[in-house]
């Protein structure tokens, strides 16, 4: 056969909802980087249910793949287990703490899981290769995989132009996420309270498909949209990530920071996890614990000059320098091209 006629490997990524903020941002650049390299990508919607009948019903695409990529799939130890012993390579990707159940309130500890340790175990097990997207996911991941790469999770920074767009009158501060996160922001509601009777333009822009409801702290609703949040960011003045201190919390990969310093935004975050190695205090932006602590370093940022600009651009080279998914799509792409292209151990 000649050589040119050799189908290129198939690479199938398996995953539950490919409109996700994750598969968006970590799965998605990699696909035409995997094609650049000769291989086959292609996606694979898995339904909810039935267990074990829809691993059975892909078992021959999966198991004609040179790699399955499992994209924060919940799987059933039994169905992971049947993947294994189909499918000749496996990797799984992971961003969030999978492993542990989110709590019911913010503060309080979250539950265990016996099932979701399990699962998750069972998951890193199978795998020939596991990416987290901090060190924290993968200290968790470690003790039951072979191998383990941590692989932020990028932001398209050439989204964001660089030079300094026009900014309403008034002071602002931004958050994005989803409505679920929207409860982080009540850590903080004294602090902002006591700022937005100190500066009377202050507002707290929320980019999401809900706000709070509150009445001691003026808020502007942005509704999410893809083309919307760039503007939205870039036009604000501080970009905050307040967090609770629990394991649920650290395995947070601190996007929302990565996104406000792709836009040139200075950034005051709790002091928590990932948040600890993406900020540098008083270079890109500031670190916080309690409610006084936010005060205080929301209005240092606030009453600088130029609001913190210098703080913004420190933040925009880190972005560009190691969060950029020009840089960090191709890396996972050679990860995975690799897994796939590997030789059957003997």
């Amino acid at each position: 056969m000649h050589p040119d006629s050799i189908e290129p490997l198939q690479v199938v990524v398996l995953t539950h909802k490919p409109e996700a903020p994750s598969f968006r941002h970590r799965i998605q650049p990699m696909l035409p980087e995997l094609a650049a390299r000769g291989l086959e990508p292609s996606v694979e919607v898995l339904p909810s249910r039935p267990l074990l009948l829809r691993v059975l019903a892909r078992r021959r695409r999966l198991g004609a793949a040179a790699a399955v990529v499992l994209a924060k799939t919940k799987l059933h130890p039994l169905e992971a287990r049947l993947l294994r012993r189909w499918c000749r390579r496996v990797v799984y990707d992971f961003d969030d703490a999978v492993y542990t159940v989110r709590p019911r309130r913010v503060g309080h500890r979250p539950a265990q899981s016996p099932l979701r340790q399990w699962r998750f175990a069972t998951l890193c097990g199978i795998a020939d290769l596991v990416l987290a997207c901090n060190e924290t996911l993968a200290a968790r991941a470690r003790p039951h995989a072979g191998r383990v790469e941590v692989v932020p999770t990028p932001v398209d920074v050439e989204r964001y132009p660089k030079e300094a767009p026009r900014r309403p009158p008034g002071r602002s501060l931004v958050w994005i996420g989803m409505p679920e996160n929207l409860c982080y922001l009540e850590l903080i509601r004294p602090a902002l309270a006591r700022l937005s009777g100190e500066f009377q333009d202050l507002t707290l822009r929320v980019i999401s498909s809900a706000a709070p409801r509150w009445t001691d702290v003026p808020i502007e609703l942005v509704p999410w949209s893809e083309a919307a949040e760039v503007d939205a960011l870039r036009t604000a003045d501080v970009g905050i990530m307040p967090l609770s201190d629990d394991d649920w919390s650290s395995g947070k990969c601190s996007f929302k920071l990565v996104q406000y310093m792709a836009a040139g935004l200075p950034c005051v975050a709790s002091r928590v996890a990932m948040n600890c190695e993406v900020v540098s205090p008083g270079s890109n932006g500031y670190l916080a614990g309690n409610a006084g602590e936010w005060e205080d370093r929301l209005r240092a940022v606030l009453t600088m000059d130029d609001r913190g600009r210098s703080l913004g651009r420190a933040g925009r080279e880190l972005a560009e320098r190691r969060f950029d998914r020009r840089m960090v799509a191709p890396r996972t792409a050679g990860l995975v091209a690799a897994v796939a292209r590997a030789q059957p151990q003997q």
